[in-house]
């Protein structure tokens, strides 16, 4: 099988038979064609005609929310015990305070961070169900969930589902009930234990394939792919090279045809590289990498530091020539 990875662009001396990618900020006329243990360069114009169609279609309006310019998902978290900032606010405070600047707001009642056991659903209902209702028409709101019932409970316009619809197999008939939309996140393992040795054949690659694959799930279920973004879940079972490696590439999943999520704000591998201890210190090296991001034209950035992020955003679309 043969994978084409968009070279993604901002530069403003575009060529004139370049292709903007997904319809975003992005061009591109080159494209580095992946087999495994084999890459190479190849010319935009070259691309089998459905890949093309894949890497150039503009994505569907999701929410109300059009994909011309990145957007940002707010990190609200009801849990006590999330890595961090767990049981430090109110949680609907929080979103009302944040809602100027963000785009979605990602309510969650379960901690997956590294090593996290597992909340029975009926206090994860607790937690997020009054949050989500009293939040309603502020923002389209997100329910960070990997159980069905608590994703129909929660009346939430889409789930952001980190097992990918693998946990609990009712989640896809439940989503396509609900007629929300869905976020599908690769992850090796389950949260108590997918630290302990992550291994893969080719990160980007494997992960890529696993996310056609819960995308073909989806479908069968009853969702469109318009209603689904996919996350290549940065930190969920992948050593600090595996998640150098999927955003340095994260442009090949635009050839799934779906809205691309990048979630990176203050995860354990930002404190390794840039020497910040406390996840509340990793904020500027959250904002570059989710930049690095957004200049490979990955739609969504879920973040904890929403001003900060819009800030460094605005400026750096303005910077490339994303807004007069």
């Amino acid at each position: 099988m043969t994978y084409y990875r968009p070279i993604a662009m901002t530069d403003p001396a575009r060529p004139a038979d370049a292709l903007t990618l997904a319809g975003g900020w992005c061009w591109f006329d080159r494209v580095e064609a992946i087999e495994r243990g084999r890459r190479e360069l190849i010319a935009a114009s070259d691309l089998p005609s459905e890949i093309l169609d894949r890497l150039t279609a503009p994505r569907t309006p999701l929410h109300g929310l059009t994909w011309d310019s990145p957007r940002i998902m707010g990190i609200v978290n009801a849990t006590p015990d999330s890595f961090s900032d767990g049981g430090t606010y109110d949680p609907v405070a929080q979103a009302q305070a944040i809602a100027q600047d963000a785009d979605f707001l990602d309510i969650g009642g379960e901690s997956t961070r590294p090593g996290a056991g597992i909340v029975p659903e009926d206090e994860e209902i607790r937690r997020v169900a009054p949050v989500i209702a009293a939040l309603r028409g502020l923002r389209p709101v997100s329910v960070d969930t990997r159980k069905a019932t608590v994703a129909e409970a929660s009346g939430a316009d889409m789930v952001n589902d980190v097992s990918a619809m693998t946990y609990d197999p009712a989640m896809a008939e439940t989503v396509a009930r609900m007629g929300a939309s869905i976020c599908l996140m690769h992850a090796q393992g389950r949260p108590e234990t997918m630290q302990d040795d992550p291994r893969y054949d080719d990160v980007l690659l494997d992960v890529y394939d696993h996310l056609a694959e819960r995308i073909a799930a989806a479908k069968a279920a009853g969702i469109a792919r318009d209603r689904i973004i996919v996350d290549p879940g940065i930190g969920f079972g992948k050593t600090m090279a595996h998640n150098l490696s999927l955003i340095r590439g994260i442009s090949l999943f635009h050839g799934l045809g779906c809205a691309i999520l990048l979630g990176v704000s203050r995860k354990g591998f930002i404190g390794r590289i840039g020497r910040a201890d406390f996840p509340r210190d990793r904020m500027p090296g959250s904002v570059a990498v989710a930049l690095a991001g957004v200049a490979q034209g990955a739609q969504i950035l879920r973040v904890h530091d929403v001003g900060a992020t819009r800030q460094a955003l605005t400026l750096w679309m303005a910077s490339n020539g994303g807004m007069e």
